[in-house]
């Protein structure tokens, strides 16, 4: 999941290079309509090793971030660190996770390490009493959380941030099954180069297709599973996981080989499950 403090203040930054990437886009769109690649595209995780200050393989890796700069330290000094495999979790009378998301334009991003949905203001979820307003969502492929050692395909983050400027991120864990229709409206405007967006007013999403119909889940106090690896995060992760076929895999996977971080000590915190 990829902002310091625990508050999302690259959003602005990102949206602002996101449009000036798509006013070039549609100054480019009828010359793409017509021309095809004539060569498959390099995985953006290749290339986002090259161009960016971190990346999930080489020196620059997990087991570096910590070190590639010292705004990056609480990646190697956090005690409180995410991802986590959930084990020995304590049963407890958790509240529900309220979702309340509205319909909204699609507007995408391939940031170099994930395709991510920005999304507008006006949808939230609500937990023990606490509005947190769904800010972006993202995916990882394999998923970073494990459950008593097991991974997952692919796992969807939705990251959500209070007034105070606090994280709480929903984990949507993925597992190889059947198709998934979400899945297909976005897949099939995936930006293929590093660095561009897409803002498609005329394609409306509804996160909430993308929940499971059971909504139990494991919580903790993590991080953020990128740098700055940020601590006091929320970590809702959702007990069933929804299905994505294998060929939608492959087609994240074209581009996103492999962008999860390996799983981090729990060391003395308390995961608490639903009944």
């Amino acid at each position: 999941m990829g902002g310091t403090g625990s508050r999302f203040n690259d959003r602005e930054k990102e949206d602002s290079e996101m449009i000036k990437d798509v006013h070039a886009f549609h100054s480019l769109l009828l010359i793409a309509a017509m021309v095809m690649p004539a060569i498959p595209i390099a995985s953006a995780a290749e290339k986002g090793a090259a161009g960016h200050e971190w990346s999930y393989e080489g020196e620059h890796g997990p087991a570096h971030w910590g070190d590639v700069k010292t705004d990056y330290a609480m990646c190697k000094t956090g005690k409180n660190q995410s991802p986590i495999d959930i084990t020995g979790a304590v049963k407890a009378d958790l509240p529900t996770i309220q979702f309340a998301y509205k319909t909204g334009p699609l507007r995408m991003m391939n940031n170099g390490h994930s395709i991510q949905v920005n999304y507008p203001e006006g949808s939230f979820i609500t937990v023990d009493g606490k509005l947190y307003q769904l800010v972006q969502f993202h995916f990882h492929h394999p998923s970073e959380e494990k459950i008593k050692g097991k991974s997952f395909d692919m796992v969807a983050h939705l990251v959500h941030k209070n007034a105070e400027g606090y994280l709480a991120v929903v984990a949507v864990l993925m597992k190889k099954g059947r198709a998934n229709a979400f899945l297909k409206t976005l897949w099939e405007h995936l930006p293929k180069e590093e660095g561009k967006g897409k803002v498609l007013a005329n394609v409306p999403i509804d996160p909430s297709e993308l929940l499971p119909a059971q909504r139990g889940y494991y919580t903790y106090t993590g991080s953020l599973t990128t740098p700055p690896c940020t601590e006091g995060v929320t970590w809702l992760v959702l007990k069933t996981p929804v299905e994505l076929s294998g060929a939608q895999i492959d087609r994240f996977a074209h581009f996103y080989k492999h962008n999860a971080r390996p799983v981090q000590p729990l060391g003395g915190r308390v995961v608490s499950e639903s009944r």
